[in-house]
């Protein structure tokens, strides 16, 4: 049986898995959720993998390792320095190695949205690649401040039961570090290790049309569909449970 890594994404923990864990061990899976330091506006990428990989067993060889949406971003840098055998991006972000998020992006914004955010682009040669990608983020979500309860209500958790919406705003945490958007990748290359996508049908934070997109140019997979919102791990945890252990096999 495999080693589920699982690895939060924004304003998230390890308590964000708690709904799906069950499903996982109850196949006879192993599982590991860690906190990321969110909260530390200074942490980097490569503080998030430390985090996650200190938080593997050095023992355990058979390692999918399962990223939700910021997460994205991180996985592969614990896969570079740790042996695993698969990558699963759950509505996650893909890295572009050399380059920022939001560098992937930028071309879908106006010059004075870059430059209040104090844009400073790489090379033009070097952003060509991203000209032809659908928007990264559902345009619905555009301008929104996810610290606010309505706006993460929406767009995260509007599939969610009502309790479990309402547990999940209550362990809500405060997303200060921004590398996920903001940070040049270290990496040099994607690992070569097998890669998976999940895309969420309706979901309103990252656009399913870019996941599809995303994971066939970048990780050359076609993206496996779940119907529901941004967060399955809350809103169809056997659901989503079912399709990764089914990755697994």
């Amino acid at each position: 049986m495999s080693l589920f890594c699982l690895v939060h994404g924004a304003f998230q923990g390890a308590w964000c898995w708690d709904l799906l864990i069950p499903y996982l061990e109850a196949q006879g899976h192993k599982t590991v959720a860690m906190d990321l330091p969110i909260e530390d506006a200074s942490a980097s990428l490569s503080q998030f993998a430390d985090v996650v990989l200190q938080a593997l067993p050095k023992t355990d060889d058979d390692i999918v390792l399962v990223g939700h949406s910021m997460a994205g971003t991180i996985i592969p840098l614990v896969a570079q320095a740790h042996q695993v055998r698969q990558l699963v991006f759950v509505s996650a972000l893909i890295p572009y190695p050399g380059t920022s998020t939001l560098d992937q992006f930028a071309h879908h914004l106006d010059s004075d949205s870059l430059k209040s955010i104090n844009h400073e682009s790489q090379e033009l040669h070097q952003l060509k690649e991203f000209d032809d990608e659908p928007y990264m983020f559902n345009p619905v979500s555009a301008g929104k401040n996810f610290s606010d309860e309505a706006v993460l209500m929406e767009f995260f958790y509007q599939d969610c039961q009502p309790d479990v919406m309402r547990w999940a705003f209550s362990k809500r945490r405060l997303q200060q570090s921004m590398a996920y958007i903001f940070e040049v990748n270290p990496l040099k290359a994607l690992p070569k290790v097998e890669c998976k996508y999940i895309v969420c049908t309706d979901d309103l934070t990252i656009s399913p049309t870019w996941s599809r997109y995303a994971a066939r140019k970048r990780l050359g997979v076609d993206a496996i569909e779940l119907p529901g919102g941004h967060c399955p791990h809350l809103s169809h945890p056997a659901d989503l449970a079912s399709v990764l252990t089914v990755m697994a096999t």
